[in-house]
């Protein structure tokens, strides 16, 4: 790359900087990187910003599509909230998924609805808590996997029904051999509240992720470069580079590849509406699939006759795959050490968000870290201090 000269390294002056993807946590950086008067540039590989929340219009039915499967802006930090709503108008959107599982029809998360449906009772809250104690296996005291994690928190007559299933299909593996963490993010409800997130803010973009992300990146010292990835001997033309893109990637896989599932997308059109939800889960395991997304339903506010739907299939991520989901089994852990303590001998590049970090994050998280990764950059140049590069350890 003939790039611009390296800038003067010296607080308070204008750094030349590069940030690696024009996903959210590139998109945030950039732009702020570009108010505080730092020129930039960035370099997405694919032919569109928004990474892999990237919505387009489809032209035939109109309907917003969520191109790489659904995302759900959902936070309780305000700082964000007031954030991503400079740049988009968001509307009001409350998310609820149901799941199929033995031909019958239920609610996720568990909540009493759920409860009663599946036992055929009419359980109140106090009740529904005290026979799901006693479904609980009371005997596994600290789970360490997700299935143990699931017994001891819903039993095995739920747990069979609606998480081993869907797990095995989604993961490519066995509960037994999950982390707990993975199910620990799910709650569970002695009501009937059956809102997938239960966040003080809860919406969706009104014209789309992409519109926003391209409004961060609409500045007049942001230079975008796409279908441009970025590669590692360009280090040297910038004053300090953003890496957004899988850590692994950064070094060529020389310490192996860390481990991802991706999605296989069967898309399909329905002339009215196909099945009332956003979202159907299917807990079977005969089912392949681990869901069905119908999207003209993630923009209520809208009106489409006919309707797009997609069967989403987990498979494990080959190496010209787009990774999804980091797995962050042990031997993934132990390959993220070693790229880790290379990362942290590294000058002049800090390592951000999902692939860089190599951990699952919520849109409002990866904004969040974005945002205190571009303010801990200026306290280290206003203090003439070396910049770490991690924000946020991964390990």
């Amino acid at each position: 790359m003939s790039g611009p000269q390296r800038g003067p390294g010296i607080a308070g002056l204008s750094a030349n900087l590069a940030v690696a993807g024009a996903g959210l946590s590139g998109a945030v950086i950039a732009r702020e990187m570009a108010e505080a008067g730092h020129r930039v540039t960035v370099f997405e590989g694919r032919d569109h910003v928004a990474g892999n929340c990237h919505t387009k219009r489809d032209a035939e039915t109109g309907i917003l599509l969520h191109v790489y499967g659904p995302h759900i802006f959902h936070t309780d930090d305000e700082g964000v909230w007031n954030y991503v709503n400079r740049f988009q108008t968001f509307r009001p959107y409350l998310h609820r998924v149901k799941i199929t599982s033995g031909g019958q029809v239920y609610s996720l998360p568990v909540n009493l609805h759920t409860i009663n449906q599946f036992f055929g009772t009419a359980m109140g809250p106090d009740a529904a808590r005290s026979f799901i104690a006693a479904e609980a296996d009371a005997h596994i005291e600290s789970p360490e996997t997700f299935e143990e994690q699931a017994l001891r928190f819903v039993g095995r007559r739920l747990y069979e029904a609606f998480f081993k299933g869907y797990t095995e299909k989604q993961w490519g593996c066995a509960p037994s051999s999950l982390p707990a963490a993975i199910l620990k993010r799910l709650p569970l409800r002695f009501n009937y509240d059956d809102r997938y997130f239960s966040h003080r803010f809860q919406a969706m973009p009104e014209t789309g992720y992409t519109d926003m992300v391209a409004r961060m990146l609409d500045h007049d010292v942001i230079n975008l470069r796409l279908n441009t990835p970025f590669r590692r001997e360009w280090l040297p033309d910038f004053d300090h580079v953003f890496y957004s893109g899988p850590i692994d990637a950064f070094y060529g896989f020389d310490e192996g590849r860390l481990g991802y599932r991706t999605l296989d997308f069967e898309r399909f059109i329905h002339p009215g509406d196909y099945q009332g939800c956003a979202v159907m889960n299917y807990a079977d395991r005969s089912i392949p699939h681990t869901r069905i997304t119908e999207h003209k339903h993630f923009a209520p506010w809208e009106e489409h006759g006919a309707s797009i739907c997609y069967r989403e299939t987990s498979r494990a991520c080959g190496e010209n795959d787009i990774p999804y989901y980091p797995i962050r089994l042990v031997q993934e852990k132990q390959q993220l050490s070693r790229y880790v303590a290379r990362a942290a001998a590294e000058k002049g590049v800090s390592f951000v968000g999902r692939l860089g970090t190599y951990r699952y994050l919520d849109m409002d998280v990866t904004i969040r870290e974005a945002l205190d990764c571009a303010a801990l950059f200026q306290h280290c140049r206003k203090h003439d201090l070396p910049v770490p590069a991690f924000a946020i350890a991964p390990l």
